[in-house]
């Protein structure tokens, strides 16, 4: 892949994801600017200190599954070293 964001479509083709995100006229924003739109968005209230505080990372409970895949594929991942199925998890969750 090219890193750029890609969606699956149902029949399993790949098409490139294009957002509509003005970055030109975000560029030009000051922080100041940012952020007074960013209190006045009622769905994003900013968070204060004490609530980034109480925050807690949770990381998604992974299950146990049997996959078959291509063994020059899976030789790759496990030529890269220790933690392969990790590899393999990031890749797909991306």
């Amino acid at each position: 892949m090219d890193g750029k964001p890609y969606s699956r479509k149902t029949d399993g083709s790949l098409v490139p994801l294009t957002g509509k995100t003005d970055w030109t006229r975000l560029d030009r924003m000051t922080s100041a600017e940012v952020e007074a739109i960013a209190a006045a968005d009622t769905d994003g209230a900013p968070m204060s200190d004490a609530e980034w505080a109480k925050a807690e990372i949770v990381h998604p409970h992974k299950v146990a599954v049997g996959l078959k895949l291509d063994h020059d594929l899976l030789g790759w991942f496990k030529s890269q070293g220790k933690g392969y199925q990790t590899r393999i998890n990031t890749i797909l969750r991306h």
